[in-house]
């Protein structure tokens, strides 16, 4: 990643200033991200019973649901560069999705399988975070797997840092 461990550096003490000083709730936009979420699983549901069905009153529901959804992501995410937009809400679909197969394998008790599902979807909600504050650009995502390790950080542990909705000091 073309962040160097000064820029961090700095952006951290920028968070820990703000948090002492009152700190930011994130929150609201923590759980309207999850709406947005469950809004997009709406509109896929909705098409595949039209489909199945053949009643199409049920892409009319997908298409009021969908006008919600992009209402609400305007709330959430201002429109980026290039096609940021849409990744944003690619990134929280299957984010979504993939927190309801390892919530399917938790409930098989295959656990393995269930962490590494529930590990990429937090990846994949990071992602999105990290988009949506421009606290990285989409450049920078660029291979931050393996520079993570070298760095000894992640977008995990800066949105965490960022985004702490439980932090009631």
């Amino acid at each position: 990643m073309d962040i160097d461990e000064k820029k961090i550096n700095e952006f951290l003490k920028k968070v820990e200033k703000i948090k002492t000083s009152g700190g930011v709730d994130l929150s609201a936009a923590e759980d309207l991200s999850i709406a947005v979420m469950n809004l997009i699983s709406l509109e896929e549901h909705f098409f595949f019973t039209g489909a199945k069905t053949k009643d199409g009153s049920y892409y009319d529901l997908s298409g009021e649901v969908r006008e919600m959804r992009k209402r609400l992501m305007e709330g959430l995410v201002e429109k980026h560069e290039g096609e940021t937009w849409c990744a944003t809400k690619h990134l929280l679909s299957s984010a979504m999705r993939l927190i309801e197969v390892g919530n399917r394998y938790n409930a098989e008790g295959d656990k393995g399988k269930a962490k590494q599902f529930f590990t990429d979807a937090y990846r994949l909600y990071t992602i999105f975070w990290s988009l949506k504050t421009k606290l990285v650009s989409a450049h920078a995502l660029h291979g931050a797997a393996q520079n993570a390790v070298e760095k000894g950080w992640s977008l995990e542990t800066l949105v965490e840092k960022l985004a702490d909705c439980c932090d009631e000091k």
